[in-house]
């Protein structure tokens, strides 16, 4: 017997049951067929089988089933499921029913899991149902119903904790490994830093190829000489230990910026065709603790496996200051740097073979502890070049440019007193630029000229147009031009010029016949009474109400030359003192802010005031 349903299949399909019998707990079936009428058509549909057991008998209602699609045919069982879930009102309708058979109470009496008889298929059903909590009613109907209930402590699944918690830290295991992994290929030298931080970043050359040599050096001989010794040594080493000499184990270069100190050492690599480190002192440094001197150990490790050798430290002053004037005092990251670097040099176990050459602008900050011989056995001094240097420097840097027959060297050596190498080398490039761009194919002593005073007064301004301004001008500078020539001791007059420059709105030059090593008392009182003669110049011919602000440059000028030859060069009557310390005349700002002022008010008077006859001498001789 079939049971009789009442199908929704489709909008247009209405079905009709036969015969329907109405039971809560059986359905009572009947062979009688189903007709659906669809627009006037019988269609008759064949007998078919409830699939799922579970969705028909738990939809019934009052003996009707409303199901959205035909029951499939061709299972001749239905297949209990555990997925099947209830509403607790429904679940108690069945227990108080008594078709509940066993309860299994689990996660502390809130899920149950209860098997109930189903009398239509004569089966018992698995249904999980969601308890509001575990009330004692609930317990006390199983009892009066004889159900077989337990509860289940909660299992605990570590598995998805743990594959969770290996997951988020995959990542950190990863780069913790890696950093293990790196640490242990560093130097035995130095602690296992990660990423290399302890490594040198020194750049090595095992056949140096700088392109500079000895040649490409000039306006240094005495420097050159020095290091043309090393170079000897180390090409021909027995020729120096036969008479019991040993090899120079640091040379220290110091000098003004520009001067050649790098070059040197870029012409000593090419020339004594020995392995080469090269690197700067700011390069140890390190905001990780110990980086510093883990480098310094990397670099001498590195050094003595390939002595002899050469190690350039360039701007050695960013690690080598003096001790004990940071703020973190001895635990100061640079100090221990420093130290790491005087105990490679000169330590418990030396470094035979390796010449370590620095270079400085800066040697009086420099820790005594690294002058000292044995560590710097040598301090070669780089200054600025006299005018013979200057032009040997001029022919280095005009080989590779074309300049007219008509140029003289020397003349443009003379024009450029306390110009450094990197000077002229931008002078010969300037003057290059501006042939180049007036089209032309050699370089004229018009270029020259043009550089010389674009480095030293600045770019040339808009030419002033005829008026007021440009004739108290051409007076103020032909002011300077007349005293300078009058005054004995004054350099020659080079040219006078109108062009501004910079924030000079005109200039008058002078060529100086000698270099400025020593300059004497008459020289000096000159050089005042020609900084004055601008002034004095529009005083007599517009009046002193009409006198400007042009003389501002001057004035500056000749009040610092007149205080230096009281408090440095004793030219006055106060007599040969040293009025001023010499910790104030330092280039350290800090050690200008804590100089001692022990100068007393009487003297300070007594300078001001023969400042000022200095200056009043001078204007009288206008």
């Amino acid at each position: 017997m079939s049971p009789a349903l009442s199908l929704s299949i489709s909008p247009t399909l209405i079905c009709t049951s036969k015969d329907i019998s109405k039971d809560t707990h059986l359905l009572k079936t009947n062979s009688k067929e189903n007709t659906c009428q669809q627009t006037g058509l019988d269609i008759k549909f064949s007998r078919r089988k409830l699939l799922t057991s579970t969705a028909l008998w738990l939809g019934l209602t009052e003996g009707k089933l409303s199901v959205s699609q035909p029951a499939r045919a061709g299972l001749e069982r239905p297949i209990e499921s555990t997925s099947s879930r209830m509403t607790y009102s429904r679940f108690l309708q069945y227990l108080d029913e008594g078709v509940v058979k066993k309860v299994d109470l689990f996660e502390n009496g809130t899920v149950a899991i209860a098997e109930i008889y189903n009398p239509a298929l004569d089966k018992i059903q698995r249904v999980k149902i969601q308890l509001p909590g575990l009330p004692q009613e609930l317990l006390r109907k199983m009892k009066d119903k004889n159900v077989d209930f337990a509860a289940h402590p909660m299992d605990v699944n570590w598995w998805p904790s743990l594959l969770d918690l290996l997951g988020n830290l995959a990542f950190p295991l990863i780069l913790l490994g890696s950093l293990l992994l790196r640490s242990s290929t560093n130097t035995p030298g130095g602690p296992n830093l990660p990423f290399g931080l302890g490594r040198s970043k020194a750049k090595f050359q095992m056949e140096p190829n700088t392109g500079v040599t000895f040649d490409d050096v000039a306006g240094v001989d005495e420097a050159k000489q020095d290091f043309q010794e090393i170079v000897e040594f180390l090409k021909t080493p027995e020729k120096f230990s036969a008479v019991g000499a040993s090899i120079p184990k640091g040379v220290l270069l110091v000098g003004p910026p520009g001067t050649g100190k790098t070059l040197l050492a870029k012409a000593i690599a090419g020339e004594a065709g020995v392995p080469f480190f090269s690197l700067s002192g700011s390069e140890f440094i390190e905001m990780f603790v110990g980086v510093g001197a883990s480098r310094v150990r990397d670099l001498f490790n590195k050094a003595k496996e390939n002595s002899p050798c050469l190690v350039f430290i360039d701007e050695i002053d960013a690690v080598g200051r003096q001790r004990g004037t940071g703020i973190g005092g001895g635990n100061d990251e640079r100090e221990q740097t420093l130290n790491q670097l005087l105990t490679e040099m000169d330590g418990f176990s030396g470094n035979s073979g390796v010449i370590v050459i620095a270079a400085t602008n800066r040697p009086d900050v420099l820790d005594s502890a690294l002058l000292r011989p044995g560590r710097f056995d040598r301090q070669v001094t780089v200054g600025l070049p006299d005018i013979r240097g200057r032009e040997e420097i001029l022919k280095v840097h005009s080989n590779n440019k074309k300049l007219e027959k008509d140029i003289s060297l020397s003349l443009i050596a003379m024009r450029t007193p306390g110009f450094s190498g990197a000077d002229l080398a931008n002078l010969m490039n300037e003057a290059a630029i501006l042939a180049g761009r007036r089209g032309k194919d050699k370089i004229t002593a018009k270029e020259i000229d043009d550089s010389i005073d674009r480095i030293v007064a600045g770019m040339e301004g808009t030419k002033m147009t005829d008026g007021k301004s440009k004739t108290l001008v051409a007076y103020h500078e032909v002011g300077h031009a007349v005293c300078a020539t009058l005054t004995p001791g004054h350099d020659p007059v080079q040219k006078v010029t109108l062009i501004p420059r910079g924030q000079a709105r005109g200039l008058t030059w002078f060529i100086q016949g000698e270099d400025p090593a020593l300059i004497s008392k008459q020289q000096l009182f000159a050089r005042i009474v020609g900084g004055l003669g601008g002034r004095a110049a529009e005083e007599v011919i517009f009046g002193e109400p009409e006198i400007t602000t042009g003389a501002a440059g001057d004035l500056q000028q000749i009040t610092q030359i007149a205080r230096q030859m009281v408090t440095m060069f004793g030219m006055s009557e106060i007599g040969p003192w040293a009025l001023t310390d010499p910790t104030a005349q330092s280039s350290d700002v800090v050690l200008r802010l804590l100089a001692r002022n022990s100068m007393s008010e009487k003297l300070a008077e007594e300078i001001d005031s023969s400042v000022h006859r200095i200056i009043e001498e001078c204007i009288r001789d206008c």
